[in-house]
């Protein structure tokens, strides 16, 4: 399994009691992940050709990506791999966020447009896109950010006037109003990450009243997808190896 989320968290227990053994992959970017009562691996693989190699070397029969939905070099690697390696795929995944009554959303493409979208008078931001797109950030200074992290930062942030929150989901909309209101927030940037455990501020967002740059998916290759660890049981029991080297047209 390609872990790192909350599903994967939930994924790990279903086929624990399951008795299903298996093994979960971390990137690596969370110094301390959930503890899983599955093996767990740590690292990238370098590539989906050396994906490839991992899953023929360990035998594996069955992969399954709950990545997170930015997670898009990690999920197109997997569709490659395991295409290449007649290995059946499946994506535990979650539906997007959708605007309701309300929301005040300015919906852009990549980071590069959310980036775009903050070249305006100073405002008061909670920016809520993962700490490897922080420094993307560095040509809107004059902004105030509210940064939200699993663990402190390693180098120094390209920003004069922030605080780091460090905390781990899923968080409430108690806590997130709580949040917005103590640091005067005033926009919200965030990837549309879908799901329960990140959507409090969201929430929250609604109910202050503030307006939303919310960042879309990136596109990714057609694959099988589950949205309940029920789903990928069910599909464990049923999935058959396909043959390598299977056109996928990706």
């Amino acid at each position: 399994m390609l872990g790192g989320t909350t599903e994967a968290t939930a994924l790990c227990k279903t086929l624990f009691d399951a008795g299903i053994s298996g093994v979960v992959s971390y990137a690596g970017r969370v110094e301390k992940p959930v503890t899983q009562p599955l093996p767990a691996r740590v690292g990238g693989f370098g590539g989906a050709a050396a994906l490839v190699e991992y899953l023929r070397t360990h035998r594996i029969t069955h992969v399954v990506d709950a990545t997170h939905p930015f997670a898009a070099q990690m999920s197109r690697n997997a569709v490659l791999a395991c295409a290449k390696a007649g290995v059946p795929l499946i994506a535990l995944t979650r539906a997007p966020w959708q605007a309701r009554s309300g929301d005040n959303w300015t919906v852009v493409p990549d980071i590069a447009g959310a980036v775009a979208a903050l070249n305006r008078p100073a405002q008061r931001v909670m920016l809520a896109v993962g700490r490897m797109h922080l420094a993307d950030f560095a040509p809107n200074p004059q902004h105030f950010y509210l940064l939200r992290m699993i663990d402190a930062p390693a180098v120094a942030l390209p920003f004069a006037d922030h605080v780091v929150v460090q905390d781990r989901g899923p968080f409430t909309v108690a806590d997130d109003l709580a949040l917005m209101q103590r640091h005067k927030i005033t926009l919200v940037v965030s990837k549309n990450a879908g799901g329960s455990g990140a959507e409090a501020k969201i929430t929250a967002a609604r109910e202050l009243g503030l307006p939303v740059v919310m960042i879309d998916r990136p596109t990714l290759p057609q694959r099988r997808l589950a949205h309940t660890p029920r789903d990928v049981l069910a599909w464990l029991h049923h999935a058959a190896p396909v043959p390598a080297d299977t056109d996928l047209g990706v």
